[in-house]
C-alpha cells in the first residue's frame, strides 16, 4: 500500500452507515455528480450567440455568462471548505446539490442578462458546496487501496463532461435556449434523489473545529501541504495554458475549422477520461510516487516536442498522449493533498479547486501573449514545460516521488 493511500485513512474510522455502501457505489455516485456539475459548467458556451441576441448584449458581455459560474465557484469555495468541515458531509452535499438544481432551473427562466448572471453565480456557489464533500468523503468511505481508483472515476466524470458539455448544450438548444438548463436541472434532481437514498452519513472529524481563519492557519502550518499546493498550482497553470490554446494553434497553423477543432478536443478529453477510469491499475502496479515521477518526465518531453510536429496527425497524436498522462495525475494529486489532513479535507478540496481556477486564469493571460508573440506553439509550450519543471522540483523537494509519509496538519 502506498504512503499516500495509507495516510489518507489515518485518523478516520469509517462510519457505521458507510459500511453498508460499497466502494463501487460511492465511485459511480461521485462520477455521476461530477459529470452533472461539469456539464453545467460548459453548457452555456455553445449558446452564447443565441443568449446574446435574446438578452440584447454584446458578444464581449455575453462571455460573462460563462465566467459568472466559475467566479461564483472559485470565490465561494474558499468559504465553503471551512464551513463544511465541521458538519456532516452528507447534509452539506445534499444542501449544495439541491441549491445547484434550483439555480440551474432558474437559469432556464432568466428574465434578462443580469438575472442570468445572478443565477449562474448561484449555481457556481452551490456547486462549490458539493465537490469538496465528494473529495473529502472518498478517503473515509472506501478502503485505502480503492481511494485513487474512486478519485479517478470522479475525475473522469468531470473530464467526460468537458467532452460532451458543449455538444449537449448546442444540441438541446436547437429548439430553445431554455431546454438545456431544464434538462440539466431535471438530471440533477434525479441524481439528488440517488444521493439522498444511497450516500451515507459522513460525520465531521472529531478534531474538526475552530474558526474560519484557524482552519487555514492549521493547514498552512504544514510545510508539506503548502509546498504540495504550490506545486499543484504551478502544474495546473502550465497544463491549462496549453489546453486553453490548443484550438487557437490548430486553427492558426493547420487551418482547422470550429468543427474539426471540437472533434480534436473531444478526442483529447476521451483520452484523459479513459486513464482517469482505468489508470488505477497502472498506478497500483507502479505505486503513486513512481507513477507521478514518470508522468512529469513524460509530460515535459511531450509538450516540449509538440511544437515541432511536422504535420497535423503528429501534433494531435502528441497532444493525445499528453492528455492520457494528465488523466493519471489528477487522482494522485487529490490523494496527496487530502492525505495532509484528517480534519479539513473539505477546505483542502476547495483550495485545490481554487488553485485550478487561478492556474487557468494565469495560463490564459500568459498564453494569449505568447501565442501572438512567438511563432507557432513554441512560446505556449515553452511556458508549460517551464511550469512543469518548477512543479516537479517542488514535489521532488517534498519527497513526493519517494515512498515517504507526509506531514499531517490537524487543522
Amino acid at each position: 500500500m502506498s504512503s499516500t493511500q495509507s495516510k489518507a485513512n489515518t485518523g478516520h474510522s469509517v462510519p457505521l452507515a458507510a459500511k453498508k455502501v460499497s466502494a463501487t457505489a460511492i465511485a459511480w455516485l461521485s462520477f455521476t455528480t461530477m459529470f452533472v456539475i461539469g456539464t453545467d459548467t460548459f453548457l452555456v458556451a455553445p449558446m452564447l450567440p443565441m443568449l446574446s441576441r435574446n438578452f440584447d448584449v454584446s458578444t464581449s458581455m455575453s462571455g460573462w455568462m460563462v465566467s459568472a459560474y466559475a467566479l461564483g465557484f472559485a470565490l465561494f469555495a474558499l468559504v465553503a471548505g471551512p464551513l463544511s468541515d465541521g458538519r456532516n458531509r452528507r447534509s452539506v452535499l445534499l444542501l449544495g446539490f439541491a441549491g445547484f438544481t434550483v439555480a440551474t432551473a432558474l437559469c432556464g427562466v432568466a428574465p434578462n442578462f443580469w438575472g442570468m448572471i445572478v443565477f449562474r453565480v448561484l449555481a457556481g456557489m452551490s456547486a462549490a458546496l458539493v465537490t469538496p464533500q465528494l473529495w473529502a468523503s472518498i478517503p473515509v468511505l472506501v478502503p485505502a487501496d480503492a481511494i485513487v481508483k474512486t478519485m479517478g472515476l470522479a475525475g473522469a466524470g468531470m473530464s467526460i463532461s468537458q467532452v460532451v458539455g458543449v455538444p449537449i448544450g448546442g444540441w438541446l438548444a436547437a429548439s430553445s435556449w431554455h431546454v438545456p438548463f431544464f434538462a440539466v436541472a431535471g438530471l440533477s434532481a434525479v441524481v439528488w434523489l440517488l444521493l439522498f437514498r444511497v450516500f451515507p452519513s459522513v460525520p465531521a472529524a472529531s478534531s474538526a473545529g475552530g474558526g474560519f481563519f484557524s482552519v487555514y492557519a492549521g493547514l498552512f502550518r504544514s510545510r508539506t501541504f503548502t509546498w504540495y499546493l504550490l506545486g499543484y498550482l504551478a502544474y495546473q497553470t502550465g497544463v491549462f495554458e496549453t489546453i486553453s490554446f490548443i484550438g487557437s494553434w490548430l486553427s492558426k497553423d493547420f487551418g482547422l475549422g470550429v468543427t474539426a477543432i471540437s472533434a480534436a478536443m473531444m478526442a483529447l478529453g476521451v483520452g484523459m477520461a479513459i486513464t482517469s477510469i482505468f489508470g488505477s491499475h497502472l498506478i497500483k502496479r507502479l505505486g503513486e510516487e513512481r507513477t507521478l515521477a514518470y508522468a512529469f518526465v513524460a509530460l515535459i518531453l511531450i509538450y516540449g516536442a509538440v511544437p515541432f510536429a511536422p504535420n497535423l496527425a503528429t501534433a494531435i497524436t502528441g497532444l493525445a498522449l499528453g492528455s492520457v498522462v494528465l488523466g493519471l495525475n489528477y487522482p494522485i494529486f487529490m490523494a496527496m493533498l487530502l492525505s495532509c489532513t484528517t480534519a479539513a479535507r473539505g477546505t483542502v478540496s476547495s483550495l485545490a479547486t481554487t488553485a485550478l481556477y487561478i492556474g487557468t486564469m494565469i495560463g490564459g493571460f500568459v498564453g494569449g501573449f505568447l501565442l501572438s508573440t512567438f511563432d507557432g506553439f513554441h512560446g505556449v509550450s515553452g511556458f508549460t514545460v517551464a511550469s512543469l519543471v518548477i512543479a516537479a522540483l517542488i514535489f521532488a523537494g517534498t519527497g513526493a516521488f519517494r515512498s515517504k509519509k507526509p506531514e499531517t496538519a490537524e487543522a
